[in-house]
C-alpha cells in the first residue's frame, strides 16, 4: 500500500483540503470534522484500498482504516493538507457546532456514558459468571452449582461483591463522567455520587418497604421535613445534580480570586448543592425516574410483541443516528430500580443479526475486500461492535441492513413475550447470554438462533435473486 497515495486519496474523496475542518484519529478510524459532509464522494472513498467504511455521527465523518495503519495515514493526511493535528476534543468541538438541539442533548449523554462502559460491562460480565455459579437448575435439577458444591459458595459470593460495587456506586461514577463533561472538576463529581448513596441514608431499594411501613427517615430542617434517602441505581438525580455542581463550580471561579478559590469554590459547590439535591433535585428526579420506568414496564406488560417488535426493528436505526446511547441510561435505570432490564437483551440480538446479514455478504459477493471486511466485520457484531458491519457492509448494499432488522424484530417479539430480562449490561453480542437471567436462558438462545439464521437466509436468498455482484 502507498500510504501517501492512500492520503491524497482519502482527502480528494473528502471534498479535499478546503473541505476539512480539523481531522484527528483513534484505534481504527480517521475522524473528520468537515465544512459540508455532502461534498463527500462515497463511491470514491469505499474504493480505497485502505478503506474499510465510513460513517457519520454526531457531526463526525469517521473512515474506518484499520488498527495499525490509520496512524500512518493520519500522518501522511496530516502532510499532505496541511492541516495540522488535532486532539478528539478539537473534532468534538468543532462538530458539536454543527448539531441541532436534539442532537446536542445525544452527544451530551453519550459523552457521558461511553467513558464509564468499561466499568459497566466488565460488572456486567463478571455479574454473568456469578449467575452461572448460583443459578439453580443450570448444572443440577432445581439446585444451584454452590448448593452442591458449598466450597464454591464464598468464590461467588467474591465474584458478587466486586461485580457489584459498580452498580452499587453507578452515581459516583455517573458524578465523575457528568462533572467532567460540564466543565467542572470531576473529583468532585465522585464525591457527589458518593454523597448520595452514603451509608447512612435509607437505601433506596428498601424505600418502598419503609414507605409502605410508614418508617421513612427524614431530617427537620428548621420545621421543614426531607426525607433521608439515597440514590442507588438511580441515573437521572445525579445528571441533574452534576450539572449544577459543574455550572456553581465554573460561576465562583470566575468570581473568587485565586488566593481564596481552595477555601471557597468546592467547599460551596458541594454544599449549595447537596442541599439542592436532598431538598429539590433527588425528590423530584427520583419521582419522574420511577413514574418514567413504570410506564416503560407497564407498555411492555400489555404490548409486549408490540415492543419486542419495534425496539428490536429500530434499534439498529438507533445505531446509526448515535441515538442508541441514550437508551444505555434506560437500561441502568431499569436495572437500578426494577431488578433488571428488558431493553438490553434486544440490542445484543440486533447486533448479532447485523453481524449475520454481514456474513451472508462473504458467500455472496465476488470482491475480495468486501468478502474480508464482510467476515471480519460479522465477527466484530458477534462480539458486539457493529459500526463495521452496517457502515461498511450492510448500509452500503442497503438489503442486508433491511434483512438485519426483520430477523432482529422476530427475536425481539419472542424474547419479551418470554419476559426475558438482562440482570446487567455485559457484551453486546453473542457472550451477551451471561447477562441474562439463567432461567431465561432457553428462550433467550432460540431468539439467538433467529438472529443468526434468519438474517443470513434472508440476506443470501434475496442477494442471489438480485445477483449481487
Amino acid at each position: 500500500m502507498d500510504i501517501r497515495q492512500t492520503a491524497e486519496q482519502i482527502t480528494e474523496a473528502v471534498g479535499g483540503r478546503e473541505n476539512i475542518a480539523a481531522a484527528t484519529h483513534c484505534v481504527t478510524r480517521l475522524r473528520f470534522a468537515l465544512n459540508d459532509e455532502s461534498k463527500v464522494n462515497k463511491e470514491m472513498l469505499e474504493n480505497i484500498d485502505a478503506v474499510k467504511g465510513s460513517f457519520s455521527t454526531n457531526g463526525q465523518f469517521q473512515v474506518v482504516i484499520g488498527q495499525g495503519t490509520v496512524d500512518k495515514v493520519y500522518q501522511e493526511l496530516v502532510a499532505v493538507t496541511g492541516i495540522g493535528t488535532a486532539t478528539k476534543e478539537d473534532i468534538k468541538n468543532a462538530a458539536e457546532r454543527k448539531l441541532n438541539p436534539l442532537q446536542r442533548a445525544v452527544k451530551t449523554l453519550a459523552d457521558i456514558f461511553i467513558p464509564i462502559l468499561p466499568a459497566i460491562v466488565t460488572a456486567g460480565l463478571l455479574m454473568g459468571i456469578n449467575n452461572i455459579l448460583t443459578g439453580p437448575g443450570i448444572f443440577y435439577d432445581g439446585k444451584s452449582f454452590v448448593d452442591v458444591n458449598t466450597a464454591w459458595k464464598d468464590f461467588a459470593d467474591m465474584i458478587n461483591v466486586i461485580a457489584n460495587t459498580a452498580f452499587a456506586f453507578l452515581p459516583a461514577l455517573i458524578g465523575w463522567s457528568a462533572v467532567k463533561k460540564f466543565g467542572g472538576n470531576p473529583l468532585l463529581g465522585i464525591v457527589l455520587g458518593l454523597m448520595l448513596v452514603h451509608p447512612s441514608l435509607l437505601n433506596a431499594w428498601d424505600y418502598g418497604k419503609a414507605l409502605e411501613a410508614g418508617k421513612v427517615p427524614h431530617w427537620n430542617l428548621f420545621g421543614l421535613e426531607i426525607q433521608k434517602i439515597g440514590y442507588q441505581g438511580q441515573v437521572l438525580p445525579v445528571l441533574l445534580a452534576s450539572y449544577v455542581l459543574a455550572k456553581i463550580e465554573v460561576f465562583l471561579r470566575k468570581k473568587i480570586p485565586d488566593a481564596f478559590q481552595l477555601l471557597v469554590v468546592a467547599p460551596v459547590a458541594l454544599l449549595v448543592t447537596g442541599f439542592l439535591s436532598f431538598i429539590v433535585i433527588g425528590p423530584i428526579t427520583f419521582g419522574i425516574a420511577n413514574w418514567l420506568t413504570d410506564g416503560l414496564v407497564g407498555i411492555f406488560d400489555q404490548y409486549a410483541a408490540l415492543g419486542g417488535l419495534i425496539y428490536g426493528g429500530i434499534y439498529a436505526l438507533l445505531v446509526v443516528t448515535g441515538m442508541h446511547h441514550t437508551f444505555l441510561a434506560v437500561d441502568l435505570q431499569l436495572i437500578g430500580s426494577k431488578g433488571g432490564t428488558f431493553l438490553w437483551p434486544m440490542l445484543a440480538l440486533s447486533n448479532i443479526a447485523q453481524g449475520s446479514a454481514a456474513l451472508a455478504m462473504m458467500f455472496l459477493s465476488k470482491d475480495e475486500k468486501v468478502k474480508g471486511l464482510s467476515f471480519t466485520s460479522a465477527i466484530s457484531a458477534y462480539l458486539g461492535i457493529t459500526e463495521p458491519a452496517l457502515f461498511g457492509v450492510n448500509l452500503r448494499f442497503r438489503f442486508p441492513f433491511i434483512c438485519a432488522i426483520i430477523g432482529s424484530a422476530i427475536a425481539g417479539i419472542l424474547i419479551t413475550v418470554n419476559k426475558v430480562q438482562a440482570s446487567s449490561i455485559g457484551v453486546g453480542g453473542i457472550p451477551g447470554f451471561l447477562s441474562i437471567f439463567p432461567d431465561k436462558w432457553g428462550p433467550f438462545f432460540i431468539g439467538m438462533a433467529i438472529a443468526i439464521v434468519v438474517p443470513f437466509v434472508l440476506t443470501y436468498v434475496f442477494g442471489r435473486i438480485k445477483k449481487v455482484k
